[in-house]
């Protein structure tokens, strides 16, 4: 099979994370105080993250350095590889042209190193001794507890309770690299013993797992608090992808008609797509970006665009969002670290501004797409990866019907090789395709008790 590997050198790292802010036409509106319904200053979070990354959060700079420490961590595994998927060109006979970018590289098999380096280094350098997360398929629980190792820092992660029990291994990772990993919902805090107390049986939440994270955090002074995605900071950290691929794409003579990335908060998908907006904002190119989310959890593309907290307790700040509410539990699918109710605020803005485009694929097509792929190209992907997948082979596929050339670029986020078990349910038959009803959809937001954005802000 015919194969093209396009890299970088060891140089061609980024040197700075792009800040989508800058160049936003509307600014995402400010985060608020769940009490007083008042935007919320740097100081509110100062017990759970440290100034550095306070600053970042809130920074309307275009370019962040990043420090000369990650960017010699990143050297571990970036520049990452992209290839021309000329295999799964030849399964579809299309004339499409389809790369993608493979973060699967990364010692955690994922993309989610490239915060999680950057989060625990700034801890360090503010002398918390323990950082406190939250993990859906354990993609972001293994980075973090990575990158703690690293720096000597401790790492608590309460980790969903449906993809603890369905990825063991990834748990043992986290085991591995010193982490201490508690099924969530726990006992261990008063916002997992009030979910148990609620549903004995709750297979869990990302939402619920950031409150548990979160309580953590906020009650013990040795502890700050760490997300592996929505937060502006978390999304700027992961623009080093974006902005390799540029460079592979210019390697390779041909910029990408459509950006493709999974979507559960939005470091996925702004880490590739942001520095391509870059392209759209600064030199008029008309680059679609597209954000590829569950039917089971369709926030994006059937949610409502207004305040509502990140967790399902209610413990964080409120922040606008597209978002099915904070109380809804989604399936149990395999896809765990897209079981996630929000989006972020900065691709929720652009989304609502019409920058940005968003589909919802089920788990069937997903995991369809995802064999094809592993066929073709001999990389078995990740459950959240497949609707990266399945998204662009919709795309070649309408390319052939159009009988066009097109250039897709998608984000290959992360191997499944210990996801084994959903491909086994699979093949078994055992999955089944999900998507909510407008019942369900609209029982989920009639729940939102949180403020309405107001119509001249949206």
């Amino acid at each position: 099979m015919k194969q093209t590997k396009i890299t970088l050198e060891e140089n061609e790292i980024p040197e700075r994370w792009y800040n989508v802010v800058a160049d936003m036409p509307n600014k995402p509106l400010p985060p608020l105080n769940p009490a007083t319904k008042e935007p919320i200053g740097p100081e509110a979070l100062a017990p759970l993250f440290p100034m550095a990354l306070i600053e970042q959060e809130v920074s309307q700079e275009r370019w962040i350095p990043i420090p000369e420490q990650v960017r010699q961590i990143y050297t571990q595994w970036r520049p990452t590889p992209m290839y021309r998927a000329y295999g799964l060109e030849k399964a579809l006979d299309t004339p499409a042209h389809i790369y993608y970018k493979y973060e699967g590289v990364s010692p955690a098999g994922s993309h989610k190193p490239n915060t999680a380096v950057a989060q625990a280094f700034y801890n360090k350098e503010e002398g918390v001794k323990r950082i406190s997360t939250e993990t859906g398929a354990g993609q972001w629980g293994s980075a973090l507890s990575y990158a703690c190792q690293l720096f000597g820092v401790g790492c608590e992660v309460y980790m969903v309770r449906i993809s603890y029990e369905q990825k063991p291994y990834r748990k043992l990772m986290m085991n591995t690299w010193g982490a201490e990993v508690i099924p969530s919902p726990s006992e261990q805090t008063e916002a997992g013993r009030k979910i148990l107390a609620e549903d004995p049986n709750s297979p869990g939440s990302l939402g619920i797992a950031i409150s548990e994270a979160v309580e953590r955090a906020a009650t013990d002074p040795d502890t700050k608090y760490s997300l592996g995605s929505v937060l502006n900071h978390v999304l700027t950290h992961q623009t080093v992808m974006g902005q390799e691929a540029i460079k592979q794409m210019e390697k390779a003579g041909e910029l990408p008609d459509v950006v493709i990335a999974p979507f559960g908060g939005g470091s996925n998908f702004a880490g590739l797509s942001f520095p391509f907006l870059h392209l759209n904002f600064t030199q008029g190119k008309n680059i679609r970006c597209l954000a590829v989310e569950p039917t089971s959890c369709p926030k994006l593309t059937r949610g409502v665009f207004r305040y509502d907290f990140g967790d399902t307790i209610g413990m964080t700040p409120l922040i606008p969002m597209y978002t099915l509410g904070h109380n809804f539990v989604p399936a149990k699918i395999h896809a765990g670290g897209l079981r996630y109710h929000g989006a972020g605020a900065l691709v929720s803005q652009l989304l609502h501004d019409n920058l940005i485009e968003a589909e919802a694929i089920d788990q069937i097509e997903s995991f369809e797409a995802g064999v094809l792929f592993a066929r073709a190209e001999g990389i078995i992907p990740a459950p959240e990866a497949n609707h990266g997948v399945a998204s662009a082979i919709r795309e070649a596929k309408r390319a052939k019907e159009e009988g066009q050339k097109r250039v897709i670029l998608f984000n290959l986020c992360g191997h499944g090789h210990f996801d084994m078990s959903a491909y086994e349910a699979y093949f078994a038959g055992n999955l089944h395709r999900h998507e909510l009803s407008q019942q369900d959809v609209d029982t989920a937001i009639s729940k939102i008790d949180t403020p309405e954005i107001p119509e001249t802000a949206a």
